[in-house]
């Protein structure tokens, strides 16, 4: 596990055991969902949860990055504990991802007001318990101005991290509650504050596009032109369910990913059960700081029942397709289904290869 130590109001600085300081693998993780059924799988008696196994044969590459950045799309409201339309999951959904790796949380899209302020706020102080950074959604203005942006320091590499969304499912930010959303004139402010904490990358964490389509649409390009042009060389886009192509500039250093899909949910359709990690390697020398690879590595949610109950786990599914653990072939049929499809999705990608 990495220490985190805050040592400025605006500055964190993570301490890894990353022996080339001025190298920096980030790994970013799409939708983290809580269905039902899931919450379901991950109950052990009335009251406690266990989410742990569902990361088991993933965590040691969360744990390769430096720092992995997901998108929780649940709140942590409290109980009653429900899947979709209105999410709620149990805290035991956040410390199992810490466990697992996950250091940082981007928290708006468009569920993050599904049980209103108390389920937003209650979100943050679960996440701040639990020492686990955030932006996105913020308690009040002073929140908002401690973490928006979120800056952070690891291997002599500053970033700075910025989050938003498309909107809230129709439901009101209830004040002095803030959420982020996607909108030009707020976002440009945005950037010039992180510049102003002189951060060698900014990077932005963007919940947009159309549920289920597999191409980015007319806005989801328009708002990466808009980043581009103000200075953000990488973002990272959430939200579809479904994979979306990746495209990475070498001459420009410039990254997008304009959808993960779905990292886990009880979604079972084609390609909503699987998604892919994204790992973007950033290099310093000097005062220079720019992307030196760009890769990603699918993955697959399988579901088995044990003991009467559906369970979770995320697979790194490039591993698994040829050597399946499991006896049930209709599952493996389902796996290899997912990769064959989800890789000519990314056959589209620009410069973007998928990791061993």
């Amino acid at each position: 596990m990495k220490t985190i130590t805050i040592i400025s109001l605006f500055l964190v600085s993570f301490i890894t055991n990353a022996q080339n300081t001025d190298t920096l693998k980030l790994l970013f993780i799409g939708d983290i969902m809580g269905h039902d059924t899931q919450i379901r799988g991950a109950q052990t008696t009335q009251n406690t949860y266990d989410y742990n196994p569902v990361f088991a044969y993933l965590h040691e590459e969360i744990r390769k990055a430096d720092i992995a950045i997901a998108n929780l799309e649940v709140t942590l409201a409290g109980p009653p504990h429900k899947g979709y339309p209105q999410f709620s999951s149990p805290d035991a959904l956040a410390e199992a991802c810490k466990g697992a790796g996950i250091d940082i949380f981007v928290t708006a899209n468009n569920h993050c007001v599904d049980r209103g302020k108390q389920g937003l706020d209650r979100t943050c102080k679960v996440l701040d318990s639990l020492e686990i950074p955030r932006t996105g959604t913020f308690f009040n203005k002073e929140d908002y101005e401690k973490n928006n942006p979120f800056v952070f320091e690891v291997n002599n590499i500053k970033i700075a991290l910025l989050n938003y969304t498309y909107g809230t499912n129709g439901l009101p930010v209830t004040p002095p509650n803030i959420v982020n959303h996607i909108d030009t004139l707020s976002m440009a402010k945005d950037i010039q504050k992180a510049k102003e904490n002189h951060p060698d990358q900014i990077i932005a964490f963007v919940h947009w596009g159309r549920e289920y389509q597999t191409t980015p649409n007319e806005k989801e390009q328009k708002v990466a032109q808009f980043l581009w042009r103000n200075g953000v060389k990488i973002i990272i886009g959430s939200h579809p369910h479904v994979l979306q192509p990746f495209h990475y500039d070498q001459e420009k250093g410039e990254v997008v990913v304009y959808s993960m899909g779905n990292f886990v949910s009880n979604q079972r359709d084609a390609l909503t059960d699987g998604g892919a990690m994204t790992q973007v390697i950033l290099t310093k020398k000097g005062n220079s700081c720019k992307v030196i690879d760009a890769s990603y590595q699918l993955t697959w949610v399988h579901t088995p029942v044990l003991n009467g109950k559906k369970v979770f786990y995320i697979l790194p599914a490039a591993k698994y397709e040829n050597n399946f653990f499991d006896s049930d072939t209709i599952a493996h049929a389902k796996l290899l289904e997912y990769t064959k499809a989800a890789r000519e999705i990314m056959s589209n990608n620009t410069s973007f290869d998928e990791a061993e």
